[in-house]
């Protein structure tokens, strides 16, 4: 079978307009601007070009039917890749072959008209995809009950809200009948309930033997739906293989797939009063980027206060990686438990360090990130790193006696369960 998606070498070159002093030229009144000041010396300003590469010698292929998560920090090129596949863009070299209709949704409402009905842009979509109107009719039921905006399919879609807009855009891609879906990072617009109903959508047209090529920075999302990673940087391809190690080295690429984090002081995050020194986690048999989850973990947190009488506190947010916060933590209830005096207490110059213990057997054996944020007078954020550190949960097998599988949720929590018998059966 012939690759719905193949790609050779592919390469997208910008020019990017630069003045002699190196100054970039931003929009029109910059520009005449420089000109104006320029000839009112008496010399023409001179402008230069520096190369930009959005994709450089992008190689890869993908098969019918097959989803792909792409993924990759902001500017690795996932956007433009996109675009190129979408015939928005052109390439400078290298070729594309496509086999099949394609569905871009790469913004909210790509292609909508703003002064046309919901109903409108239905058919408007289905055209430019080539299809039929009776094509689209056969499907325009299920699009307005898939977006929910069935009192308003005759309304101009400019006076839509963006989550109206969202749901339409999305529902027209995803049911119109395309043999590639393209679905760039706009999920993110709608609401958790439309996510996961969108989700469910992508899996259910991957599972009808469609091409999804799917990109996010939520990689509990691209893991849900794909079992492919491919992980751009810098424009090129970093990594092709399973969806599980392309979240990790997409964590690598991210600087948060380190197990310790030490920041040096001309470098360090700083506030007002606090300043962050190192974030590490461990327990007692630790490997590196892995704790045992077996045995309680420990989150340290080393900071620095800069004045005196300082009232500080520590909170940290454990999250599942890309899929939210699981638990926030942070130790200035301990003024009024008394658990931790020093913590409790105002503090004077100096370097402290605070633990968040975690019980044996809570964790999965799965990625996590930890967020770290450094609080004075209680609630003013001073300092504040998302997803400062990451780690891997290993499971030594304390629980895994007679299961292999994946556990499910988020965490793994050890609880306690009792057996009695109440009768004979029936």
């Amino acid at each position: 079978m012939l690759p719905a998606i193949e790609l050779s070498n592919l390469s997208k070159r910008y020019r990017i307009r630069q003045s002699v002093q190196g100054k970039f030229g931003t929009d029109l009144t910059d520009e005449i601007g420089r000109w104006a000041s320029s000839l009112a010396k008496g010399r023409i300003p001179r402008t230069e070009f520096k190369d930009f590469w959005g994709l450089r010698d992008v190689s890869m292929t993908i098969q019918p039917g097959e989803s792909v998560g792409l993924v990759g920090r902001n500017g690795a090129g996932k956007s433009t890749l996109l675009k190129t596949l979408s015939r928005i863009v052109r390439p400078t070299s290298g070729s594309a072959i496509l086999r099949g209709r394609i569905g871009s949704l790469l913004e909210v409402g790509t292609g909508f008209h703003q002064d046309l009905s919901g109903r409108e842009n239905i058919f408007l979509a289905g055209a430019i995809l080539g299809m039929s109107k009776f094509e689209v009719r056969s499907k325009f039921d299920e699009i307005v009950e898939f977006a929910n905006i069935g009192e308003f399919v005759d309304t101009p879609v400019k006076r839509y809200s963006s989550g109206m807009y969202m749901r339409l855009a999305f529902a027209v891609a995803a049911h119109l009948e395309t043999e590639i879906l393209l679905v760039d990072e706009v999920l993110a617009v709608g609401d958790s309930q439309f996510q996961r109903k969108c989700l469910g959508k992508m899996d259910s047209v991957a599972k009808n033997g469609r091409t999804v090529v799917f990109v996010s920075h939520n990689m509990s999302s691209v893991a849900s739906l794909c079992k492919r990673g491919i992980v751009l940087h810098q424009g090129m391809v970093d990594f092709d293989g399973p969806v599980d190690g392309a979240t990790h080295r997409y964590l690598q690429l991210a600087g948060a797939a380190a197990d310790e984090r030490i920041w040096d002081v001309a470098d360090a995050p700083t506030g007002q009063n606090l300043r962050l020194r190192a974030v590490r986690v461990f327990s007692e048999d630790s490997q590196s980027g892995a704790v045992d989850i077996c045995q309680s973990v420990h989150i340290e947190v080393e900071y620095e206060v800069l004045a005196d009488n300082v009232s500080a506190s520590v909170s940290i947010h454990l999250l599942d990686a890309g899929a939210g916060v699981i638990l926030a933590s942070g130790n200035s209830p301990a003024v009024i438990l008394g658990e931790d005096p020093v913590g409790a207490s105002p503090q004077s110059r100096g370097l402290y360090v605070s633990r968040c213990t975690l019980p044996a057997d809570f964790l999965n054996d799965k990625q996590y990130l930890v967020s770290v944020f450094l609080i004075s007078d209680v609630s003013r954020i001073e300092v504040s790193v998302p997803e400062a550190i990451s780690f891997l949960g290993h499971d030594t097998g304390s629980m895994r006696d007679e299961f292999t599988g994946d556990w499910w949720g988020q965490i793994r929590p050890r609880l306690a369960w009792k057996t009695r018998s109440i009768g004979e059966g029936l």
